[in-house]
């Protein structure tokens, strides 16, 4: 379970601190899923990545399956994050000097211990998952937007992580394109049974998963 109690978020500035989240508290179950809309500015990102364990809160507490990665060292933090986190941005973030494959094994060779081969036979796997077996050693430039987003989903999934947290993954693509990249988010994440956070200004998109929190107003509501 993702459970997140009393988040608040402020940054200092010279009039004094500026408050971006107040009071902001939000649990999600094993194999559920919660699309976080708002307007521009009302901090959506800011809360994913306290939620991702990449911005500490100024107050309140995150637990990830019974651990409260804020509590740990600089290591262990990053270990834990990459161990049990899968994160998909609006921008892929793909390596261009690198394959498809190459692009989804990359950040889990970091992780100790961790079997190449075994990574590798994986990629493989969720590319083909992905629609994109017949990619998977083209490199982003020889990839059209949907595609790279695709290779990107395939690489925060590739060590099995409990969590995926998405940051507008469809923002930068076109509605047709969107509609797709969104089908794929909702059927992985029910396939995978991932706890799936998604940021996102799109309806088309939130109204694929379980359940929508509005975080201007801070209510959270079940799909219909």
């Amino acid at each position: 379970m993702l459970a997140a109690q009393n988040l608040a978020k402020h940054y200092p500035t010279p009039r004094g601190p500026l408050a971006i989240l107040e009071d902001i508290s939000l649990t999600v179950d094993p194999g559920s899923s919660v699309a976080i809309m708002g307007p521009s500015g009302c901090g959506k990102s800011t809360l994913l990545y306290i939620l991702g364990a990449l911005e500490p809160p100024s107050t309140g507490t995150v637990s990830i399956n019974g651990a409260n990665p804020y509590s740990l060292g600089e290591r262990e933090q990053a270990a834990f994050r990459g161990a049990t986190i899968g994160f998909v941005f609006q921008d892929h973030l793909l390596l261009p000097q690198l394959t498809a494959v190459e692009n989804v094994v990359a950040p889990a060779l970091a992780a100790p211990r961790h079997d190449k081969a075994e990574l590798t036979a994986r990629a493989h796997e969720l590319l083909i998952e992905v629609g994109l077996g017949d990619r998977l050693d083209h490199r982003p430039a020889e990839l059209s937007g949907g595609e790279r987003q695709r290779v990107a989903i395939a690489r925060a999934l590739v060590r099995q992580p409990a969590l995926v947290l998405c940051d507008e993954p469809t923002g930068n693509l076109d509605r047709s394109t969107a509609d797709g990249i969104a089908d794929l988010l909702a059927g992985l994440q029910q396939s995978h049974g991932t706890m799936t956070v998604v940021v996102t200004h799109s309806d088309a998109l939130a109204e694929r998963f379980d359940r929508r929190f509005d975080l201007n107003n801070r209510t959270l509501t079940q799909r219909a």
